[in-house]
């Protein structure tokens, strides 16, 4: 059956539309515009909802668990709880974040998360988030910017060992955090790019000029810009320089006022630009819980309030990705229509995850519907709406 859906307003997210209509069957957007010119097909199911927006569904793409949930265990119904606590925030996508570990306990956990993301289950029997792939943060990252990831268990990026990383996700394998410093970093990024992979510098310690090598090598994006990375110097610009400067290159944040400070997402925001700046979580698998010790991949994090630490480091976040939206409207007094499109639009280029991120004909009925100030009143999901 189809399902209309009617509000006050569509953010596309490029475009406003003003009392919309959009007209979903068997997953997808059929069709969409103003109510005044759009015709509804007969027998259709309808859901008004007049003093909503409604956008995009939200895409996360560096996430390592919620609900209890870290995304390295293998947990079925603790992935379910995760999947949908993140559809009541407005995610609809996401990318499970590796986080640095024993070379078998990578591969394992990427081999896991490939068959849940390949396996025709994926049509799901719960409406929540869904994964589009994987995201490699660790092990080729920087030993001076590596963070609470283990030194120990950090490895120089070789081809050889991409491709069995690779081959464990079952061609899953999304996106990667790599440091361009290292050697053979350039050479991977390369290849990881042929691939199909987008590499994002980050956790790195990296020069200007080493940071520029990574990006003519093929990097797209940066992770989690300003943290585990090497500070601007007036005489050195180092890889923020280059993150920063670089006008074709896309950039996440994490826009808690933790991690960083509003000011400087406020910098940051005007750095980048509503075209190329993404909002992350880096949430773990403390999000949405007490405080208390949780697990992060091979560690334990201590959570109190909003901080997350392990050994006096911030281990990740409690994040939302909502929150994350609603934060840049307040720090950098940005539109709801802009903020979301570094939730929505956004992430999904960065990924190439088609028919993700925007709202058009015949791309997935993704979707949020949001109160004024941006705030998640229901969520749908391929065609769905997440219910409790």
């Amino acid at each position: 059956m189809k399902t209309c859906i009617t509000a006050a307003r569509l953010f596309t997210p490029i475009e406003v539309i003003e009392n919309p209509v959009v007209v979903i069957e068997d997953g997808t957007i059929q069709s969409l515009g103003p109510q005044s010119s759009l015709e509804v097909p007969a027998g259709t199911q309808q859901a008004d909802f007049p003093d909503l927006v409604i956008a995009p569904g939200f895409i996360d793409i560096h996430v390592h668990g919620g609900a209890g949930h870290d995304v390295m265990r293998d947990d079925p119904s603790g992935r379910v709880a995760f999947e949908k606590a993140m559809a009541r925030h407005g995610v609809t996508s996401y990318l499970p974040t590796t986080v640095t570990a024993p070379m078998d306990r990578i591969l394992g956990a990427v081999d896991r998360l490939g068959n849940v993301i390949s396996a025709e289950e994926m049509e799901h029997a719960h409406v929540g988030a869904r994964p589009l792939g994987i995201h490699l943060e660790g092990p080729f990252i920087s030993p001076a910017k590596c963070g609470v990831h283990p030194r120990e268990f950090l490895i120089a990026p070789t081809l050889d060992l991409f491709e069995k990383i690779l081959e464990a996700s079952g061609g899953t394998l999304k996106m990667m955090t790599i440091a361009p410093e290292l050697a053979g970093a350039p050479e991977v990024i390369r290849h990881a790019r042929e691939r199909g992979v987008y590499a994002s510098i980050g956790h790195s310690n990296a020069t200007f000029e080493e940071a520029g090598k990574g990006i003519v090598a093929g990097a797209i994006s940066a992770t989690h810009t300003f943290n585990a990375m090497r500070a601007l110097d007036h005489r050195e610009p180092g890889i923020l320089g280059a993150v920063l400067s670089d006008d074709h290159l896309m950039a996440d944040i994490i826009a808690d006022g933790v991690h960083v400070a509003p000011a400087i997402i406020e910098v940051f925001l005007k750095a980048k630009g509503v075209d190329r700046a993404v909002l992350i979580t880096d949430a773990i698998s403390a999000t949405g819980m007490p405080d208390g010790t949780y697990q992060l991949g091979p560690f334990e994090v201590q959570v109190h309030g909003d901080r997350c630490e392990f050994q006096g480091k911030l281990a990740g976040s409690v994040l939302t990705l909502d929150r994350a939206v609603r934060n840049v409207m307040s720090f950098a007094g940005w539109t709801l229509q802009q903020s979301a499109t570094l939730a929505t639009r956004n992430p999904a280029r960065l990924i190439g995850a088609e028919g993700k991120g925007e709202l058009a004909i015949g791309n997935d009925a993704d979707l949020v519907l949001l109160s004024a100030k941006g705030e998640v009143v229901h969520t749908m999901v391929g065609g769905r709406f997440a219910r409790e």
